[in-house]
């Protein structure tokens, strides 16, 4: 077993993916499965964001406390940390339709689980222990998901195309909270904190019905021309993994494993990622309090105020893989290409600690633009791994770099209230935020060398 330093296909190969299908029309039905794995995605962090909706009812009706809401949040946190490294195990073992749609279909119903605990009498503690489990429960079961969508985007989509694509599931996010917010706000004040769950959790079963429909494998997809899938296989794309898997039927053993632990690139890329994920964390828990207590705005300020990262981060995260991907179609190396939009994004992050120095309000909103644009920039590391990652561990290596990327998802939250805590500022935890950009740089210019997929003999 060593690590091979030649390029390979899906590394060398990408400029000349079009030389193939001289004559031949290339289809684009690859498209119509980054569109399913995009809603498949709002869909899960949809999901995710039900209890921050319903939150206020659920406290009131089932008489819980603010310790226990706490405790029922960060329940989705641990299980999904944990659950990485078996979810991608597990999608290296039996392939990414059959586990994404049982994932899928699973936390639809953890989801609905939820909207039940009033009906059945709880109340208190109970109610709290029986949302602590279900959420628990909801963040395990979810943990394939976004290896499964890198998978997905290294089976179908050629180095050249896999920036966008990683950049476009990814920004589902986003969307997730531009499209169902509204309506589970809604849901909540009509009908009930309950119905928020089982209709977000219904719809999650129509759509893995969908999903086991629709979705095969390239090389099982009648519906995918000749041409396209040659188009693919010429430019990188891992077209025959899933056959691979299933003639070969081998198991992965402990010495391959060690890989994902000892090669310094992987390691740049997971330390990337903790870093663009503890970004995130201050966005979605700290920012609209550091707004309020910080900055002194009111709640109404805030809420608008809020929504702008979200913007912000959609277009960034679009416009990190697009210049990526140009820049291999102008003959870059992907190393570079991947390389420079996150290096520029994460030097952007680190403007947010400019809010320090400033008593303008209109500042430290642009600043925090800036920032949060920069951080869906630099948020190229799923292509990243979907072009080093070992051929055999696509999934397993996923679930590691998510798994060490959501540890700041815990980390992040309880560092900054600690400083808060001992400070009553948040000085010191704007330095702490910023920090992690120039980590991430450090990571990706100083630790990492040329990206090229990790081969395991």
């Amino acid at each position: 077993m060593h690590q091979s330093a030649t390029p390979s296909p899906a590394i060398g190969e990408g400029r000349d993916a079009g030389a193939l299908a001289k004559g031949a029309t290339v289809g684009h039905f690859r498209y119509r499965i980054l569109a399913l794995i995009f809603i498949v995605t709002v869909v899960n962090y949809a999901d995710r964001a039900t209890m921050s909706i319903a939150g206020t009812g659920v406290v009131k009706e089932l008489g819980l406390d603010p310790v226990m809401l706490g405790m029922i949040f960060s329940a989705f946190a641990w299980a999904y940390a944990i659950g990485q490294i078996p979810g991608g195990w597990l999608l290296d073992r039996f392939g990414a339709r059959r586990v994404y749609g049982t994932s899928l279909l699973l936390w639809s119903v953890f989801t609905m689980l939820q909207g039940t605990v009033g009906w059945l009498g709880l109340s208190g503690v109970a109610a709290a222990g029986a949302l602590f489990f279900m959420r628990f429960m909801l963040g395990l079961v979810e943990s394939p998901a976004f290896p499964a969508n890198s998978r997905i985007v290294a089976c179908w989509f050629p180095t050249r195309e896999r920036g966008t694509a990683s950049a476009l599931f990814n920004s589902a996010q986003y969307m997730a909270v531009v499209l169902f917010t509204p309506m589970m706000a809604w849901l909540t004040h009509r009908m009930g904190w309950e119905h928020v769950f089982l209709w977000m959790g219904g719809v999650g079963l129509l759509l893995g019905v969908v999903w086991f429909s629709f979705y095969r494998e390239p090389h099982g997809q009648k519906q995918l021309g000749v041409a396209e899938l040659e188009h693919m296989r010429a430019g990188g794309a891992l077209v025959d993994l899933e056959r691979n898997r299933v003639n070969r039927k081998q198991r992965t053993r402990l010495a391959d494993v060690a890989v994902l632990f000892r090669n310094r690139n992987l390691w740049a890329i997971y330390i990337g990622q903790y870093c663009i994920t503890a970004l995130t964390y201050f966005f979605i828990t700290w920012f609209p309090i550091y707004l309020i207590k910080g900055r002194g705005m009111s709640i109404m300020e805030a809420g608008w105020v809020a929504a702008l990262p979200a913007i912000c981060g959609f277009s960034g995260g679009i416009l990190g893989g697009v210049i990526s991907d140009w820049l291999i179609q102008r003959g870059k190396h992907p190393s570079l290409a991947r390389k420079t939009p996150y290096v520029l994004g994460m030097a952007l992050s680190t403007l947010l600690v400019g809010a320090n120095f400033s008593d303008s309000n209109v500042v430290v909103i642009a600043l925090m633009a800036l920032a949060f644009f920069g951080k869906g920039l630099a948020a190229i590391g799923w292509a990243v791994l979907a072009d080093t990652a070992p051929e055999n561990m696509v999934g397993l290596s996923g679930g590691v770099f998510n798994g060490i990327g959501n540890i700041a998802g815990i980390v992040t939250p309880i560092v900054i209230g600690y400083v808060l805590a001992s400070t009553g500022s948040f000085t010191n935890a704007l330095w702490f935020v910023a920090a992690h950009g120039v980590l991430g740089i450090l990571a990706y210019v100083g630790l990492a060398v040329r990206f090229e997929r990790v081969r395991v003999d």
